[in-house]
C-alpha cells in the first residue's frame, strides 16, 4: 500500500451503500463518529444524491469534498468475484482503491461481506507472508475477558499453515489492541488431547507447538465461553458455525425472559425490576459496541460491520479503524511477520 496518510490524523472510506439501512445509518454514524473523536477524517463513498438526501432529511452538514461518487452498489445477493469485473464504480470498490492508493487509511463496510473481504484481498492486497487473510471476533466469557475466535468465516477450506497464520495475526492483534501480553492460544479440536481431532488439527498442532506462541493446546466448545484461552484457532467453517451460535444465544435468553413475563402480572413486574441489570450485565454480548470485525493480513485496515448495523455500531466500526490506525498495526503486522520469516 502507498501510505501518504499524516500520521496525526486518520482518514477513514466508508462505504455508504453496505447494509440493510443503508445509507441512512452509515450517514448518521460518520457525523456520530467525526462528534466523538479527533483526528479522524471519514469519506463518505456511494450514491451523492442519496447520501445528500439523507443530510437534508436529518438536517446535518458533511464537507462536500468528503462525499465520493460512487453510482453503483454490490448488493447482498451479488456474486463477490462477478462485482468486482461488472461493478468496478461500486462503493466498495472505490473505496478500496483509495486505501489501495494512500488515499484513505481504513474501508469499513456493513454491506456484502464476500465482496468486502474479495475486494480488500484483491484490490488493497495482502501484506507479504499472508496468504489467506482471516477475521475474528470476540465472544463473552465468565471471565469477563472476550475470547477472540480466528477464522470466524473469511475461508470455510483451510489447510495447517493457515491455522498458523491466523495464529500469528491473531496473537499480534491481541498484544496491540488489547495489551494482553502473550495471549493464551487453543486449537479448537474435539478433546484437550494431542491425540483428538482429524487431519487439520492434527497436523496444526504440530506446526503451532514448534513456535515462541504461547500455545496450550487443543480446547473443545466449551473452553470458548469460559474463557480458557484468548485466541481460539479454528477453520473458518467451524468458526462461523461458532460464531452464529453464539449469536443466537441472546435472542433465546430474550424470548425465554418474554415467556416467562406473559405468564402473569408478577413475573412481568420481575423481569421490569431486574431489565436494567440484565442489560448491563449482557451488555458484552451486543455485538453494536464492537463495531465490526477486522480482516487481518489485508495491506490496509478493513472492517466488515453486521448487515443490521445501527448508527452506533457504523460509528463505531470507524471508531475502531482509528484505534487500529493509530496502533500502527499493518506496520506492526509487517515487521513481526518478516522477523519471523527470517527466523526460520
Amino acid at each position: 500500500m502507498n501510505n501518504i496518510s499524516d500520521n496525526n490524523i486518520c482518514r477513514v472510506a466508508v462505504d455508504a451503500m453496505g447494509g440493510d439501512f443503508a445509507p441512512e445509518n452509515n450517514v448518521l454514524g460518520a457525523i456520530e463518529a467525526l462528534s466523538s473523536a479527533k483526528n479522524l477524517e471519514v469519506y463518505l463513498v456511494g450514491r451523492q444524491e442519496e447520501i445528500t438526501n439523507v443530510l437534508k432529511k436529518h438536517g446535518k452538514s458533511f464537507p462536500e469534498d468528503k462525499i465520493i461518487d460512487a453510482p453503483q452498489v454490490i448488493d447482498m445477493h451479488d456474486s463477490p468475484v462477478q462485482a468486482m469485473k461488472t461493478k468496478k464504480d461500486s462503493s466498495l470498490m472505490v473505496g478500496a482503491k483509495m486505501v489501495k492508493d494512500g488515499k484513505a487509511d481504513a474501508l469499513i463496510s456493513a454491506g456484502n461481506t464476500g465482496a468486502m473481504m474479495a475486494i480488500s484481498t484483491f484490490v488493497i492486497g495482502r501484506i507479504k507472508g499472508v496468504s489467506r487473510p482471516t477475521i475474528g471476533t470476540p465472544l463473552p466469557t465468565e471471565t469477563g475477558v472476550p475470547c477472540h475466535v480466528f477464522d470466524a468465516g473469511a475461508s470455510v477450506d483451510c489447510k495447517p499453515a493457515h491455522l498458523l497464520e491466523y495464529a500469528f495475526l491473531a496473537n499480534t492483534y491481541l498484544e496491540e489492541m488489547y495489551k494482553i501480553k502473550n495471549p493464551k492460544i487453543g486449537l479448537l479440536s474435539v478433546g484437550e488431547e494431542e491425540t483428538k481431532g482429524n487431519e487439520l488439527t492434527f497436523a496444526a498442532f504440530k506446526l503451532l507447538k514448534d513456535t515462541n506462541l504461547n500455545f496450550v493446546g487443543n480446547v473443545e466448545g466449551r473452553d470458548v465461553l469460559k474463557g480458557s484461552v484468548d485466541i481460539v484457532v479454528c477453520d473458518g467453517f467451524t468458526g462461523n458455525i461458532l460464531l452464529k451460535f453464539a449469536e443466537s444465544v441472546l435472542n433465546l435468553l430474550k424470548s425465554k425472559l418474554r415467556r416467562y413475563a406473559d405468564q402473569g402480572i408478577l413475573n412481568k413486574l420481575g423481569v421490569l425490576a431486574a431489565k436494567g441489570t440484565l442489560k448491563n450485565a449482557l451488555s458484552d454480548m451486543d455485538y453494536q459496541k464492537t463495531g465490526g470485525v477486522p480482516l487481518l493480513g489485508i495491506d490496509g485496515i478493513s472492517i466488515i460491520g453486521h448487515g443490521s448495523s445501527s448508527v452506533d455500531a457504523v460509528a463505531n466500526m470507524i471508531l475502531q479503524g482509528r484505534n487500529m490506525h493509530f496502533n500502527n498495526l499493518i506496520q506492526i503486522f509487517k515487521q513481526k511477520l518478516e522477523a519471523y520469516e527470517q527466523s526460520k
